[in-house]
């Protein structure tokens, strides 16, 4: 496995040295050091040997950290806490990578390193400002792509490339060691080509730090799955008023496909979410970008991007009280936001309305930025997750990106309907709670089985108890069996369905429950135990005794077929 590793390696240099994109690094490790890591790697490692890429406003131990500005460049003792997390994981650093200048900007142009040109065609921007790591994992030198998102510095370049970017609800994953641009506002971001590998290194990330002040963890009532057959909205046709014509066209596509897809829609008036989009940087929230640089930029460092530097040096300009009435636009937004999507599992929106070429954005920098962050910057100021994933592509077969967005901690449900986009498993992003066994009425295509929907449970796959239970009717309106335990070998192996449940969805469960049902711990077939409903033995003994049948479905369905 390690020789594996290495060879990966190797093809990873080779691969830099074909492409000849120097504008992608900052600064780039020697494969020797790369290599030297790959043989003292542990291979069972879950990312054991996954190459990564990281945007250099994020810190590398031992690496200088720039932002794209030279005269800031410092080097960091300690990794960023989410760098140092993959790596713990087996993942291997090759190097930083260029970006929009301090991380203003959606283009990939404004930076002294040079502009990040498209993978596919290099007239074309990259998208910023997570620009050099979207071009690493675009162009196969790269698994993983660690990038920053605070108006869609990652959202966008992965629309650009028909790559994957997982961007989690604030403070999941920590910001320590990462040099800020709006710090209210900053998200670590990961960029992939699939998937499966996004959210793997997103969940690896994810975790609280006590060094982060806006470090979170999960809720108790975190929602864990997306339902069987979700439902999204969809902006209604003049909310794409700033589409160009092809992409108008992918996105029209991508929404006709998503009843083929296991995915209903509907359309809404997101306008309120356009109108906050625009605080962003027109109005007084951007005070946060010279809080974080705008002293150092004042003393007109010689390598400062014009753009970046008019942007932050503004920024000096809002006052107190218009900052704070931004940030009551903000509140009724979030309350906006929730009732709008109340009823819907996510909001699909198209990533971004055009792609650029490089000397457009050189004719009109300001211009061109803010259309590109039209549908992506109120995500963070309204505190909602977003996963971005390749949409239909456009007549010319050029990438067209679109994103599942969700309100705060419902990450994994973004994950699930961004799978079902792409036509693939969705893979597990919050692996909180408990898991509980259901054998009759709770059972999928039965009566209440919402119950475990609606608590945002998610189905952990088909199981059988030991042979100590028995399963009877209850004579029950509506139907339902009861569970009861009896010894080894005195009863037969009960077919169910396992799910796993927030903490808090359980107790609100438990609740609910009727006499004479409770939940207990439930030996299942592999000797494990389970939490899982039973029933009282006195219930039990006036009901029917149907353990013969294996289980609740197979009853009910020889019921059924008896008329």
């Amino acid at each position: 496995m390690q020789h594996e590793v290495a060879e990966r390696v190797r093809k990873a240099y080779k691969r830099i040295a074909e492409v000849d994109r120097p504008e992608i690094w900052i600064t780039l490790r020697m494969e020797d050091e790369v290599l030297a890591d790959a043989h003292a790697l542990d291979t069972t490692l879950p990312l054991a040997g996954m190459l990564v890429a990281v945007k250099d406003n994020v810190d590398v131990a031992g690496l200088p950290t720039t932002a794209a500005c030279p005269e800031y460049a410092y080097v960091p003792e300690v990794s960023a806490t989410a760098v140092l997390r993959l790596v713990e994981h087996g993942a291997l650093i090759l190097g930083k990578t260029n970006l929009d200048q301090f991380a203003t900007g959606l283009v990939g142009t404004r930076s002294p390193y040079g502009a990040v040109r498209c993978a596919w065609d290099p007239e074309l921007v990259s998208g910023g400002s997570s620009s050099g790591s979207a071009v690493a994992v675009a162009l196969g030198i790269a698994d993983i792509g660690i990038g920053t998102d605070t108006a869609g510095s990652g959202r966008v370049p992965a629309a650009f490339h028909g790559l994957v970017g997982v961007k989690t609800t604030l403070g999941i994953v920590p910001s320590t060691g990462v040099v800020p641009a709006c710090a209210d506002y900053d998200c670590v971001t990961v960029l992939a080509g699939d998937l499966d590998t996004a959210t793997l290194a997103t969940r690896i990330m994810a975790g609280y730090d006590d060094a982060d002040p806006r470090s979170r963890t999960w809720p108790t009532d975190v929602p864990l799955a997306a339902g069987a057959t979700p439902r999204v909205a969809i902006p209604r046709p003049e909310d794409l008023a700033a589409l160009c014509p092809e992409y108008k066209d992918a996105f029209d596509r991508t929404v006709a496909g998503l009843a083929s897809k296991g995915i209903d829609c509907a359309p809404v008036d997101i306008s309120s979410l356009l109108d906050v989009a625009t605080l962003l940087y027109d109005g007084a929230i951007v005070a946060q970008r010279y809080s974080a640089v705008g002293e150092f930029l004042a003393g007109d460092p010689a390598s400062a991007d014009p753009t970046v530097a008019q942007i932050v040096r503004g920024a000096a300009d809002p006052t107190a009280h218009r900052y704070v009435d931004d940030l009551s636009t903000i509140a009724k937004g979030k309350r906006r936001a929730s009732a709008l999507l109340d009823g819907f599992d996510g909001l699909l929106l198209p990533t971004t309305p055009e792609h650029p070429s490089i000397a457009a954005v050189q004719a009109d920098p300001l211009g061109i930025n803010r259309r590109l962050g039209t549908f992506t910057n109120f995500c963070n100021l309204l505190d909602m997750a977003a996963v971005a994933v390749p949409g239909a592509p456009t007549l010319d077969d050029h990438p067209f990106g679109v994103m599942v967005v969700v309100p705060t901690f419902h990450d994994q449900v973004a994950i699930d309907v961004a799978a079902k986009l792409s036509s693939s498993d969705a893979p597990v992003l919050v692996d909180e709670g408990l898991d509980v066994l259901v054998v009759g009425a709770h059972l999928s295509g039965f009566p209440v089985h919402h119950q475990l929907t609606d608590r945002g449970a998610r189905f952990g796959g088909e199981v059988l108890t030991s042979d100590a239970y028995r399963l009877v009717d209850l004579g029950t309106t509506p139907p339902k069996p009861g569970l009861v335990r009896h010894g080894p070998g005195l009863g037969a192996p009960i077919a169910g369905e396992l799910y796993r449940m927030s903490a808090a969805g359980l107790g609100t469960f438990l609740a609910g429950l009727p006499v004479p049902m409770g939940l207990t711990k439930i030996e299942l077939s592999d000797g494990s135990w389970v939490t899982g409903f039973c029933c009282s033995h006195d219930a039990a003994e006036g009901g029917l005794d149907i353990t013969d049948f294996g289980g609740w479905r197979s009853y009910r369905a020889s019921v059924q077929a008896a008329g």
